[in-house]
């Protein structure tokens, strides 16, 4: 697989409205989506070339969400949560939807050293629900 010409299997999508409430949250997701795409690797997701996987992250604000969680009521999505949208594209891509909740929003604004380490945790943890589902090492 050329990495290089290819999108990478993971990548991350900060919506307009948490961009401008937070601020450096564009870059911190474009690091992460890097840190994840090696994780994943490391973890050997990546082996079968047939079965790649593309997971597309969706960050959104507590109210896009809202909205979004509306639209899953027609769509089934594959998982459901308080804050968190899986659907398949296809067998071989998913769109995932995360909401940074209001109270979650705020403790960010307060702290904003905490921003990286708060996504990381809640994207490793959606990707390690994936992984469970697709009978994949957890990382």
């Amino acid at each position: 697989m050329d990495m290089m010409n290819d999108a990478l299997p993971i990548s991350i999508v900060v919506s307009e409205d948490l961009q401008a409430q937070l601020n450096k949250i564009a870059a911190i997701s474009n690091k992460l989506s890097a840190q994840l795409n090696f994780h994943t690797m490391t973890a050997n997701w990546y082996g079968d070339e047939a079965n790649l996987i593309q997971i597309k992250f969706m960050l959104q604000s507590h109210t896009e969400f809202a909205q979004q969680r509306q639209i899953a009521a027609r769509a089934k999505p594959l998982f459901l949560a308080d804050d968190v949208l899986i659907y398949d594209q296809s067998l071989h891509a998913q769109d995932c939807y995360l909401a940074i909740t209001e109270s979650e929003l705020n403790l960010l604004q307060q702290n904003p050293k905490v921003v990286t380490g708060f996504l990381a945790k809640k994207l490793t943890k959606i990707l390690n629900i994936i992984a469970k589902q697709r009978g994949l090492e957890k990382i």
